[in-house]
């Protein structure tokens, strides 16, 4: 037993079943990094408070590097047995520079161990995720300031409503993906905290310092509490729920670049780049890489799901059980990174259909609200400026012809407050103009809307 770190107290070796069963490195080996990195800190600082002394501390830490190098060539010896990534490096260590490498573990167990790698991992993988949102949400801003001059129908209930800018509607994704962004910068707080030093959930007895490995690894604080920081894995479910937030933005987008791409719609060509064919319909373009991305939305709620349900029955501090968060976070990230990456370049390729917007927009009586807004601005109570709205809609529908096709004396018969200026009103374009309140698809408001968009984006750099 005596290549097992806590083979000292058994007679019998474990089953060979059960150590396929428990082991960890086929996954957890992607942390080598921050593992070693971790342990480096944590071993100048057991030499500076002279709880080894500084000759073992330099060996460890030339050995630790000399093993990220071994790594990185593919020539680590990974090991099924050592069970994860931790022992694997300590006893290659000991491999390289003797019983001295031992020293490493003095005063940390790997309960506080894999947190450290873990913090570290999630602190470098969320500021990437914030730089590529920042990279996407860029291109939401470049299609809306290129596209301001066309328009297109507000749909709600899948019907259409009322007419908007092209660019509004780009500019509503941006508005999703930037809250996204805020909630990572808000999650990475609760990351970017140092749980080095908490021992096996009781603390140490040694006297360590636990703000000076904080420092060395960037963290901003210290965690408060022993038992606390080895059994927390809230930071990670956290995480994957914005993941898991973001992820339904881009089913949303997903979902309208499907309905868009079609000949039903034809309001926007992904281009052969993005899209693919059919086995045995010569004529398909099919839009596999939205459809893709908005079917990656279960995979990063299973990992939600997965972890919450992991958690929730665990007594504290440390169980077993949670060597199984590592696999739905990893791929959780590895999801969103690869959803961020495509997505921005097919958006880069995207071309809109102008004449299928607007023979979009000449169908359904899409400014019969603008009808209602004239009268109530004229006097007319709301509820009935819209009954007056709705018995002209009627009429025209019965006619067989569009609201600004009908003739002036048509509309007028319907309330004596109407006047020839309201045809100004119930124009496409009449009809963006007028929405002027803040956050409205006037075109002025987004014009505004986009150089505060750049500016932030900017900022975010």
């Amino acid at each position: 037993m005596g290549k097992k770190a806590w083979g000292g107290r058994f007679k019998k070796s474990i089953s060979k079943i059960a150590e396929e069963f428990s082991e960890s490195v086929s996954f957890d080996k992607r942390l080598y990094d921050e593992d070693i990195r971790g342990s480096i800190a944590h071993v100048k600082m057991l030499s500076k408070q002279k709880i080894i002394p500084s000759k073992d501390a330099e060996k460890i830490v030339s050995g630790l590097n000399s093993i990220k190098k071994e790594i990185e060539s593919g020539k680590f010896p990974f090991r099924q047995e050592l069970e994860d990534i931790h022992l694997n490096i300590e006893r290659r260590l000991i491999e390289k520079i003797g019983r001295v490498g031992g020293k490493i573990h003095t005063a940390r167990s790997r309960n506080d161990q894999v947190l450290v790698d873990i913090r570290l991992y999630l602190k470098t993988e969320t500021s990437e995720i914030i730089k590529l949102i920042n990279k996407l949400s860029s291109q939401f801003v470049t299609l809306a300031e290129k596209n301001i001059d066309l328009a297109l129908p507000l749909y709600t209930h899948m019907q259409r409503g009322q007419p908007v800018l092209l660019a509004h509607h780009m500019l509503a994704y941006y508005e999703m993906f930037q809250r996204d962004s805020e909630r990572f910068k808000d999650c990475l707080k609760r990351i970017n905290v140092n749980p080095l030093g908490s021992g096996a959930g009781a603390g140490t007895s040694f006297p360590i310092d636990r703000d000076y490995t904080a420092k060395a690894l960037g963290f901003n604080s210290v965690s408060k509490n022993s038992i606390d920081t080895v059994s927390d894995r809230d930071f990670i479910a956290e995480f994957i729920f914005c993941c898991s937030s973001m992820m339904m933005h881009f089913s949303r987008l997903s979902e309208e670049l499907v309905l868009w791409s079609s000949k039903e719609f034809d309001f926007a060509d992904l281009g052969d780049e993005f899209t693919t064919g059919s086995s045995i319909m010569p004529q398909k373009r099919n839009p596999d890489m939205a459809e893709l991305t908005r079917g990656k939305v279960a995979r990063v709620y299973g990992s939600l799901n997965s972890i919450m349900t992991l958690l929730k029955g665990l007594p504290l501090s440390y169980n077993r059980d949670l060597q199984e968060d590592k696999e739905p976070l990893f791929d959780a990230v590895d999801t969103v990174k690869a959803c961020l990456e495509l997505n921005t370049e097919m958006l880069k390729k995207i071309r809109f259909n102008k004449s299928a917007m607007e023979s979009a927009l000449s169908g359904g009586f899409i400014t019969a609200t603008d009808i209602a807004d004239y009268l109530t601005r004229k006097g007319l109570p709301f509820r009935d400026a819209h009954e007056v709205s709705g018995k002209i809609v009627g009429y025209a529908e019965d006619k067989g012809i569009e609201l600004e096709d009908l003739e002036f004396k048509e509309i007028k018969k319907f309330s004596k407050l109407i006047e020839v200026d309201i045809f100004e009103y119930i124009s496409v374009q009449g009809s963006i103009e007028s929405r002027k309140s803040y956050g409205g698809t006037a075109t002025d408001n987004v014009g505004k809307m986009i150089t505060q968009a750049k500016r932030t984006l900017k900022n975010n750099k």
